[in-house]
């Protein structure tokens, strides 16, 4: 038992060690506490009990087959409009095409999400998946977000099984964690009003759970929402999983304010601040209690904090981000790819055991030592 310099958190102390839930109300108290270096120990102590100094990461190619969207949320730097500058919309043969110019050998996972495009038939994606399958075998297909799921479903008039089971049936893997935001109804109103509402979200994840699909869970964090409703995001999350188990990960992501309408209206030019990034990693993994993973996105975190987050509950890095575009797009400085070895001299540096892994968390690599 470590020494707890906060009294309010001795006895949520006590129920970690005890392996007892946190309710909301101590979660609440874990964002209010000054007593951070007690909040890192606790989350270490459960991120080692879980995976030891195991630390994962994938060797990832991110891509995107088009950035042309008409949802039109206010965070969001990547989207484009028909004709505009820098907008892209690829067919099937030349998105094969770009991932083959940007292949690397041992490559494991297809990471796709992309803009809500207006005009593409449902067809044009179980096609993509089957092309990208059938080019690139032994790739694994994660593909879409939630929001693209439900999008998907509205323009071929169906519900969220057959969409899946078409895109399962394809090639598909998993499903990636984005499109969450915050699901605070108040919040989505001002940054995602045209987007899958809450429980659209939570209705994919669980369809895709229930069809032997696995996911993961992502928040956008450090905008206009508050603590309670970041707790609330959890709240809702580990619900589903109590549910279904079908979620892998968890990834908080924090708000990038470069070139979108969000910041400009907030007046915002700064990034959330480290300890911040850390707290918020830290109570995901006290809170999250039946969440195997939580994930320190060294794209958004940077990697040198993405480093010191592997004592605050992390256990994941994410992985080499080839040709990431997204959050970079919005102004994330830490660059578009690392290496396999960059990513496991990072991961050995901070005293923990790089393995490499595939979508769904198969073990392909322990690296015992970096030199």
């Amino acid at each position: 038992m470590i020494s707890v310099r906060d009294p309010q958190l001795q006895p949520l102390a006590a129920k970690v060690y005890d392996g007892q839930r946190l309710s909301f109300e101590e979660g609440l108290t874990l964002y209010q506490t000054r007593d951070l270096n007690t909040l890192m120990r606790l989350a270490n102590y459960v991120r080692n009990e879980r995976h030891g100094d195991d630390t994962y990461f994938v060797h990832s190619l991110r891509f995107s087959q088009t950035n042309i969207c008409y949802v039109g949320c206010t965070f969001c730097s990547f989207a484009k409009r028909f004709g505009e500058e820098g907008a892209w919309d690829w067919s099937v043969a030349e998105s094969v095409e770009w991932v083959r110019e940007h292949y690397q050998p041992g490559l494991t996972e297809i990471h796709i999400s992309s803009g809500h495009h207006p005009k593409r038939p449902f067809s044009y994606y179980p096609q993509l998946v089957a092309a990208l399958r059938d080019n690139f075998p032994g790739v694994q297909i994660k593909a879409w977000t939630a929001a693209e799921i439900h999008h998907f479903a509205k323009i071929a008039r169906s519900d969220y099984h057959r969409v899946l089971r078409e895109l399962k049936d394809a090639g598909l893997v998993a499903l990636p964690g984005g499109g969450a935001e915050i699901f605070s109804e108040r919040v989505r109103r001002k940054i995602a009003r045209n987007k899958v509402d809450a429980n659209g979200w939570l209705e994919v994840h669980r369809t895709a759970h229930e069809m032997g699909i696995r996911s993961n869970a992502t928040m956008l964090y450090g905008h206009i929402e508050t603590l309670a409703e970041r707790l609330d995001h959890m709240e809702r999350l580990r619900k589903l999983q109590d549910e279904t188990g079908g979620f892998m990960s968890f990834i908080p992501l924090s708000f990038q304010p470069w070139g979108n309408n969000l910041a400009q209206n907030l007046g915002k030019t700064e990034f959330t601040t480290g300890l911040d990034d850390l707290r918020n990693l830290a109570i995901a993994r006290l809170y999250l209690d039946n969440f195997p993973h939580i994930k320190g996105y060294w794209a958004t975190l940077t990697a040198p904090l993405a480093q010191v987050s592997l004592d605050w509950g992390v256990s994941d890095i994410d992985g080499t981000l080839i040709a990431e575009s997204i959050v970079t797009s919005a102004g994330a400085s830490s660059g578009r790819a690392l290496s396999k070895e960059q990513l496991a001299r990072y991961i050995s540096d901070a005293g923990r055991v790089p393995v490499e892994r595939d979508a769904l968390y198969n073990v392909i690599r322990r690296y015992e030592a970096v030199s």
